[in-house]
């Protein structure tokens, strides 16, 4: 006859054991989601850098005396572009940005015809569909941050995260450039 308390302690080993090794696999598999849903808001980021010096240029042919927004635009993109620090750091730099833009957007309702123009129509549309994809991946991104920072700082994982560094990661909290989506296709 077998002991009984022998496979207890036995048990009680395999628990102690494998209980660490799940719960750090999944600290690295929600880092991997938190680093994904990243690269998601960067990509889209990225877009929209890309997408201002056009957007520039379209507003500064109808609207020459503007030149303190416009400036100030192309000023904001530039340190945002510049950033590549963490979720806050790059949270700071796209706030100015973010109000430049807006600014930017308010200086164009001023000029029905720019309002008018097809070109910055199409310009003001992608940066509609844009902002709505910053905002998605924002969302999946912080999703995830919340998910990964609740088991860093829940008992028993909590004795994972601390025993192999895993520290709460940061959220990515910055306003989306429009207020709400444009009336794109009608003019003034």
């Amino acid at each position: 006859m077998s002991d009984p308390i022998a496979y207890v302690v036995i048990a009680i080993c395999m628990v102690l054991l494998i209980v660490p090794i799940v719960s750090y696999n999944r600290f690295i598999a929600q880092r991997n989601l938190i680093q994904n849903s990243w690269s998601n808001i960067d990509t889209e980021l990225k877009r929209r850098y890309e997408l201002i010096p056009n957007l520039v240029e379209t507003v500064k042919g109808y609207a020459t005396h503007e030149r303190a927004v416009l400036e100030a635009v192309t000023e904001a993109r530039l340190h945002a572009v510049a950033e590549h620090g963490s979720p806050e750091q790059q949270a700071a730099t796209e706030r100015p940005l973010v109000s430049a833009l807006r600014r930017l957007i308010a200086v164009a309702e001023a000029y029905p015809e720019l309002k008018a123009s097809g070109h910055f129509l199409s310009l003001q549309d992608e940066l509609t569909r844009t902002e709505d994809r910053i905002q998605a991946a924002r969302r999946f991104y912080n999703a995830n941050v919340r998910d990964h920072n609740i088991r860093v700082g829940s008992f028993p994982s909590s004795l994972v995260a601390r025993a192999f560094g895993f520290r709460p990661a940061e959220f990515f909290n910055v306003d989306t450039a429009l207020r709400e989506a444009p009336a794109v296709g009608m003019g003034a």
